[in-house]
């Protein structure tokens, strides 16, 4: 398996919607309920050099981005990752080759944090996640609902240990 971790573009937005809209249907992996229409309104402001696509050949078997936590300039170092598997490349490692790449280029952006907000059902992104040095720092009890119930998720994050150190 020859697989390419690129920047995605908006060619490949067919792709990318269809592996959120995947997603989204397990009930576990975001609080939305729909995918949006487009590619800029998904992309919104993510950092370009931090959202990746896993490329096999010209299929897209995975995505990861990265968006900015708060428009503060206090926070323009921490960043929020997003990470969506095609459903036939789970377990596959794709999820680690994005989120280490993910990783690289962030800490080439100047990001010292990474933060996820993961579903506490979500045991595989937790892991991979952990995998990846992050780490629980604590769970948002009923911090939304989807479909009509209440939800936990985890707040993971992980410092750079090369990346604002001073």
């Amino acid at each position: 398996m020859s697989i390419l971790i690129r920047e995605v573009k908006e060619d490949d937005w067919d792709q990318v919607n269809f592996i959120y809209a995947a997603g989204i249907a397990t009930k576990n992996a975001t609080f939305e309920t729909k995918a949006p229409s487009s590619f800029e309104e998904w992309y919104g402001n993510a950092y370009p050099s931090c959202s990746l696509v896993a490329v096999e050949g010209t299929t897209i078997l995975g995505w990861c981005k990265l968006t900015p936590v708060s428009y503060r300039n206090v926070y323009s170092g921490v960043g929020e990752d997003s990470i969506y598997i095609h459903p036939e490349a789970k377990g596959k490692g794709i999820g680690n080759l994005l989120l280490k790449k993910l990783i690289i280029n962030s800490e080439a952006q100047g990001f010292w944090t990474l933060e996820a907000k993961i579903f506490v059902e979500n045991e595989a992104s937790i892991q991979l996640h952990k995998k990846n040095g992050f780490k629980v720092v604590g769970i948002r009890e009923k911090i939304a609902k989807r479909d009509g119930v209440w939800r936990d998720s985890l707040l993971l994050e992980r410092r750079s240990s090369v990346i604002g150190l001073d």
